[in-house]
């Protein structure tokens, strides 16, 4: 199962010294793909005889209903999956239907396939058992707005949110409050109990009311973190007024907020967590011990802006590197920053963090020595670029300065792609990977006396 469609453009580009990362991130991909880890953890839930119906959405949507379909075998009954464009079809023989919504903001094919969807578990047998399959991505590819709120209105406070740099937590307090199945509302269209609902989390913390907003979880937000979310962010004079209505009737008590804890709904509602980022970077870890290096883990939930973060990890590159050692070294991170976007260019969070880590490294001259670093969203797509990531290394902008490619320049128009893709240092997956566990990062510091390209 390989995932990196232009491994060998890269090992020819920048010297097969940098094979260890590349094997790391397939490492990762690998460990949290649905085949590896949702067969065993269904055989552990689902135990029995009994006939399952399927439900699901988010990026990992098809690739979750094929390995679940495989491992229910003749217990699957029939289900109904929301994945993103192009990934449409039937799973299971016919058994599964693929639809295809929009993402990353919801469109009418989000609002056609959600209907079709809702009314497929609303006719659902009394006493039947259902799976709910949820990965990344569900906020957009699966919605029914709130009364008095239009699609419209949910896209465009959604659309200024991300825009603004707003983190998950943000834009999925808003998103719960303006829908009538996010935020455990989900339940109240299933009619049947057993529930139980698997999901790939790709949120830092692992926090299953933040996944796809939640649409099976107790929501601990409220109204006015929504509201909040909007103020913080400046955005109280552009949001839709339909929008901000509602918010202020819900901190009012007009409107009924999100089931909590305790609420009837969620009898007979089991959650459970799958696959995480955690998962993946304990597999590249290994992969890269395999290799022969020391792989030390740092965090899982890193955060904040792209071009912040990126200094964080340079000087924890400064002072890793300031011990001579003779094996190689190799330091992980995962979490998922932000971009507050003000440029009209192509690129992505990742590839910010790789080109902002890159001229951190050579500003400061704190990493004088060959250097590897990949940056990845493991699902193999980067903001608004065809890429999930990219690679640095210690010849990246000095080769960028010898083509009169500027990398302050690229951020500026938030342009990473463009800058990265010149210099043949993306990272290419060929779209979606099927899975979705936030992003991956990868510095790679070769041992003294390790030739390097």
């Amino acid at each position: 199962m390989g995932f990196i469609t232009n491994r060998r453009q890269l090992l020819e580009r920048w010297g097969g010294w940098v094979e260890p990362v590349l094997d790391a991130a397939e490492a990762a991909l690998r460990a949290v793909h649905p085949a590896t880890w949702l067969p065993g953890l269904l055989e552990r839930l689902l135990p029995g005889e009994g006939e399952v119906y399927l439900a699901g959405f988010g990026k990992a949507a098809r690739t979750m209903a094929e390995a679940a379909a495989a491992a229910l075998g003749g217990r699957l009954v029939e289900g109904v999956v929301i994945a993103p464009r192009g990934h449409g079809g039937t799973v299971a023989s016919g058994r599964v239907r693929v639809l295809e919504g929009d993402h990353p903001v919801p469109g009418e094919a989000t609002l056609r396939a959600s209907e079709e969807l809702l009314g497929f578990l609303q006719s659902l047998p009394r006493g039947a058992a259902v799976l709910v399959l949820v990965s990344g991505g569900g906020s957009a590819l699966f919605e029914k707005p709130a009364p008095g709120i239009t699609l419209e209105d949910v896209a465009e406070a959604t659309r200024l949110l991300m825009l603004s740099g707003a983190d998950i937590y943000e834009l999925n307090a808003l998103r719960k409050h303006v829908s009538a199945v996010k935020g455990g509302q989900l339940l109240r269209y299933i009619p049947t109990r057993p529930v139980l609902a698997v999901y790939m989390s790709d949120v830092p913390g692992d926090r299953l009311d933040t996944v796809a907003s939640g649409p099976t979880v107790p929501d601990p937000t409220t109204y006015r973190d929504a509201y909040e979310a909007l103020r913080r962010h400046g955005l109280l004079d552009k949001a839709p007024p339909r929008i901000l209505e509602r918010l202020r009737r819900g901190m009012a008590g007009l409107e009924p907020e999100t089931p909590k804890p305790g609420d009837p709904v969620f009898r007979g509602a089991v959650n459970r967590l799958g696959a995480r980022n955690r998962d993946a970077l304990t597999a590249a870890a290994e992969a890269l011990e395999a290799h022969g290096a020391g792989a030390t883990v740092l965090t899982d939930t890193l955060r904040g802006e792209a071009r912040e973060a990126a200094k964080t990890l340079a000087a924890i590159l400064e002072y890793t590197a300031g011990a001579r050692r003779e094996r190689p070294l190799a330091l992980l991170a995962g979490g998922e920053t932000t971009v507050t976007v003000t440029g009209d260019g192509m690129g992505g969070r990742n590839q910010e963090l790789c080109i902002s880590l890159a001229a951190e490294l050579k500003r400061l001259r704190i990493l004088a020595e060959p250097y590897a670093a990949l940056c990845m969203g493991t699902d193999g797509v980067d903001g608004n670029s065809p890429a999930a990531g990219g690679l640095a290394t210690h010849r990246l902008l000095e080769e960028a300065g010898d083509r009169g490619l500027d990398p302050m320049e690229a951020l500026r128009r938030n342009d990473s792609y463009t800058f990265l893709h010149q210099l043949g240092a993306t990272l290419d997956t060929g779209g979606y990977t099927g899975v979705n566990v936030n992003d991956v990062f990868i510095a790679y510091l070769p041992g003294t006396g390790e030739k390097q390209g």
